[in-house]
């Protein structure tokens, strides 16, 4: 079974599995530059993944299987990532002369002090850190605990699509490692930046505060995109398929942007603005110098700047690709308004050239 950080061999698909979709991407490197050679994103059945647990393993299958045709990639190995709220993890001190065998051998023993699960049902993984500042005789190991049961159905679903989990890893480191894509082009001078990721899924937004390109602070509000799908279904009286659609392709009545659209913006606003409050409330922070928005409804027209006008505090869309060169069979538009929902399907493609 993959370690949460386990090592790869080859080139790997980055593979994220969200509540109302599947993400799929494959980047290959020349020198310093990166290319995007495959991509899709390609929806789930409702109900097959439910709060970033797989309910209907079929329904993922199957779903993997269709973004397999659609990207046209050759690709069988993928880096696939749990949720944070699924993962325990603890910074730990070991003697540095250990080796990795030895460090495992230890933790195994260790663990059970760390680690409020049955051992025979966790997957444990670590990953040095460095030096301990405290001591150099020592280092700082990362140690990171998920039930074995949420990479198991990970793994399931994959392999019903012919494809094999070579790495597990977690939805936030995924995402520091893509925001380090964004992080030169921030319009703010200094190294040591605190920057507000907001990723607006369809249930769920999690706001990731990173400093100095590490995540500080994580915090998931059950608010999402499908609150505005469900509002335009109830108004116009259309089946959840039919107003997702028309969200998408245009199309809806004259009365949607000020009658429904501006009222959940209004809304969304209002928990980002909260969500940041209880993060300046729990430390040392009073202030961010830039929110990025991430997830499906971040590309909602206009969504970045009102924002920015609430909070007073620089805010844009992310996309981790405006750098990176396109391959053959990759729609550059459709890519364009996807780019916000793939940061962590891209966190995950680019652990093949770690």
């Amino acid at each position: 079974m993959p370690g949460l950080f386990n090592k790869k061999t080859s080139t790997l698909l980055g593979i994220d599995i969200s509540s109302t979709s599947v993400k799929l991407l494959e980047l290959s490197r020349q020198g310093e530059r990166y290319r995007i050679e495959a991509y899709a994103v390609e929806p789930l059945p409702v109900g097959a993944v439910v709060e970033k647990n797989i309910a209907e393993l079929e329904g993922v299958g199957l779903a993997l299987t269709r973004a397999l045709a659609r990207a046209r990639t050759g690709l069988k190995n993928v880096a696939v990532a749990v949720a944070g709220s699924a993962v325990i993890t603890k910074i730990i001190e070991m003697d540095a002369g250990l080796c990795e065998d030895e460090m495992e051998s230890q933790l195994k023993i260790e663990a059970d002090q760390y680690i409020p699960y049955p051992l025979d049902e966790v997957a444990i993984d670590f990953e040095v850190q460095g030096t301990s500042v405290r001591n150099p005789e020592r280092v700082v190991v990362l140690l990171a605990a998920c039930r074995k049961e949420n990479v198991e159905v990970r793994e399931a679903a994959l392999t019903l699509a012919g494809l094999t989990a070579r790495v597990v890893d977690v939805e936030a480191y995924a995402l520091e490692r893509s925001f380090g894509l964004l992080a030169s082009r921030l319009a703010v001078t200094g190294e040591r930046l605190t920057v507000a990721v907001v990723d607006i899924g369809a249930t769920m937004t999690t706001l990731s505060v990173l400093h100095s390109g590490r995540i500080i602070y994580t915090r998931e509000q059950l608010f999402g995109g499908r609150q505005l799908t469900e509002e335009i279904q109830r108004r116009y009286g259309l089946t959840l398929e039919q107003a997702g659609l028309l969200q998408r392709k245009g199309g809806l009545p004259d009365d949607y942007a000020s009658e429904v659209l501006q009222p959940f913006q209004e809304a969304l606003v209002q928990q980002v603005s909260r969500s940041l409050q209880f993060f300046f409330a729990s430390g040392q922070y009073s202030a961010v110098d830039h929110v990025l928005l991430a997830g499906g409804t971040a590309s909602i027209p206009g969504l970045d700047r009102l924002i920015e006008q609430q909070l007073g505090t620089p805010t844009q869309v992310a996309n981790p690709f405006s750098e990176m060169t396109l391959g053959s069979k990759v729609n550059g538009a459709a890519l364009a308004s996807d780019a916000p929902a793939l940061m962590i399907a891209c966190g995950l493609a680019l652990r093949s050239f770690d």
